[in-house]
């Protein structure tokens, strides 16, 4: 199964390096290490749809990215996405997205991005291994008066079950929205911001304090207010790791006392974790005030 895994894993990543190149199915069988037929069937059991389809949705949910920061004409998007005509480009954007690249080029509004969610990422190890003591790094950062658009669960306390209440898919969605930080976050709500009935646990998008978009169904925003944070950031560690990643900065910030630079941690405003990107290392963002 780990070897399946692997090869799985290598047809994903050639795909997002190549992915503005022309890729067939010989391309990921060579670097599967498997027949055309078997790395065919591999790839659809492990991601859930065949490999045109994954590059497809992937080609599209990165032109959106590019149309929406006004870094490409649709024309040129679509020859630079592989699409043989600007009409078949445009017929694919609207099936995937629910509106024309033109118009979403004027008017960027929420749609739902494909995440491709690596296959090894889905079978992380998490048995407990803090022998190697690994280097956390602390900075102190500002953030400024904001908003926040979230999507809110329902008893949820962290990730996994945040996923299993709300689905993993709202992270398309909310990284098609221009962020403050240039990312989706998840935070760990105060008790203020907490809805009756909903999870301490959310995700969302930080937007200006002015912002006056659209709010997706099912959406709520909250003002925040200009805080202090300490962003706690571990070692780059491979995506399978995340577990052991997550285990090392958490026990970082158990362990670290913030009076020691002249601050207390603030409780009234949100805790943020970040996207674990295995290249950066994992990082969590606690607020702080002065003591």
């Amino acid at each position: 199964m780990e070897e399946q895994i692997e090869a799985v894993q290598r047809m994903q990543d050639y795909i997002q390096a190549h992915l503005n190149e022309s890729i067939t199915q010989a391309d990921l069988a060579r670097v599967s290490l498997y027949s055309p037929w078997y790395s065919y069937r591999l790839f659809v059991r492990h991601v859930g749809m065949t490999p045109s389809d994954y590059i497809r949705r992937f080609r599209l949910s990165r032109s959106a990215m590019q149309l929406r920061d006004g870094r490409a004409r649709v024309t040129d998007t679509a020859f630079e996405m592989g699409f043989g005509s600007v009409d078949g480009y445009q017929r694919a954007f609207f099936k995937e997205f629910g509106c024309n690249p033109g118009k979403y080029a004027v008017n960027p509004v929420p749609i739902s991005l494909f995440t491709p969610y690596g296959v090894k990422y889905r079978h992380i190890r998490r048995e407990k291994n803090m022998e190697q003591v690994k280097n956390v790094f602390i900075q102190v950062m500002e953030k400024p008066e904001r908003k926040a658009l979230i999507k809110r669960g329902i008893k949820a306390e962290e990730y996994f079950s945040y996923c299993q209440e709300v689905g993993c898919d709202v992270w398309g969605l909310l990284t098609s929205i221009r962020s403050l930080c240039g990312e989706p976050v998840c935070m760990w709500l105060p008790r203020r911001f907490i809805k009756p009935g909903t999870s301490p646990y959310v995700q969302g998008v930080e937007i200006p304090a002015d912002y006056e978009g659209e709010i997706p169904e099912g959406f709520d925003v909250m003002a925040l207010p200009a805080c202090r944070y300490l962003m706690f950031q571990g070692e780059p560690f491979a995506e399978e790791d995340y577990c052991q990643a997550f285990e090392q900065v958490q026990e970082g910030i158990k362990k670290y006392d913030p009076s020691v630079i002249g601050y207390q941690w603030d409780k009234d405003n949100p805790r943020i974790q970040l996207e674990p990107v295995g290249t950066r290392g994992y990082i969590e963002l606690l607020p702080v005030k002065p003591v």
